[in-house]
């Protein structure tokens, strides 16, 4: 297992993620509807990236609303603050240490597909810190990648990356069980609403649609412990591994997310 690194990105990368991040805007927007965000409450995105469904939150909370959105990757921060709202606010920030915000400062705190980026202790911080900012009664949202249901192109990666002597690392290697999620959540205080595996249908055009987008998405950490000899390879054997999922609409791939919603004890 490798640490994910904050300092692969590029403005290539995240400006093929602004352009690429359909799935995660729209699952987001799942998460959000879930949450029952609505007008007038302060919000606080963590790990936004290029801030596209912090800007719909912003539109939901309206003018007497607020949202906060923060990212560790300044490229793409740089990125989400032309997306000028006035009640929109952006900056540089880990979802481990929200020391910039005050206790029971916000209404709403979600993360969408962030949380599988941080490793076991990360992640404790991140939960413990989100119910600190939350005010009595406030929600916890998040989406992230499921452990017992892998995406579908995972399996398939495995075995390629087996076929030239090589480990699936640099993937997403802190992904969580639904069990994990509530222990996690219930550890920290919060009373969880609804906790449920989602799944969600893809189609790509071929497979460097596909390496493009778990480039992007990984902020230049997938694959990232390969040659450019070996990417080759794992990209020709991937081509001929993913052609058997063919359809009509294109290259058909199954992910899986657990979404979780919880809140704070109080009102």
């Amino acid at each position: 297992m490798t640490t994910i690194s904050l300092s692969l990105d590029t403005p290539e990368l995240a400006q093929a993620y602004e352009r690429g991040s359909d799935r995660q805007f729209n699952h987001g927007k799942l998460l959000i509807e879930a949450l029952g965000v609505r007008r007038g409450q302060r919000v606080l995105d963590v790990g936004a990236g290029t801030g596209r469904l912090a800007a719909h939150v912003a539109e939901i909370v309206g003018p007497e609303g607020s949202v906060v959105a923060i990212d560790p990757l300044p490229l793409r921060v740089d990125i989400a603050r032309q997306k000028t709202r006035s009640n929109l606010a952006t900056a540089v920030g880990r979802a481990e240490d929200l020391s910039a915000f005050a206790t029971g400062s916000f209404d709403v705190v979600y993360l969408n597909s962030v949380l599988h980026w941080l490793n076991e202790g990360q992640k404790q911080r991140a939960i413990a810190e989100a119910a600190r900012v939350l005010k009595p009664g406030g929600k916890l949202g998040f989406s992230t990648g499921s452990r017992e249901k892998p995406h579908q192109l995972e399996p398939i990666q495995r075995k390629v990356l087996a076929e030239i002597g090589k480990e699936a690392q640099g993937t997403l290697p802190y992904k969580l069980t639904v069990d994990e999620v509530r222990t996690l959540l219930e550890r920290a205080g919060f009373i969880v609403d609804s906790l449920e595996i989602r799944t969600f249908v893809d189609h790509a055009a071929d497979v460097d649609e596909i390496l493009k987008h778990s480039g992007s998405s990984s902020f230049g950490n997938h694959l990232s412990h390969l040659s450019s000899e070996e990417k080759r390879q794992v990209r020709d054997r991937l081509a001929r591994e993913l052609e058997a999922l063919r359809t009509p609409q294109g290259i058909r791939l199954e992910r899986n997310l657990i979404f979780a919603i919880a809140h704070t004890a109080g009102n």
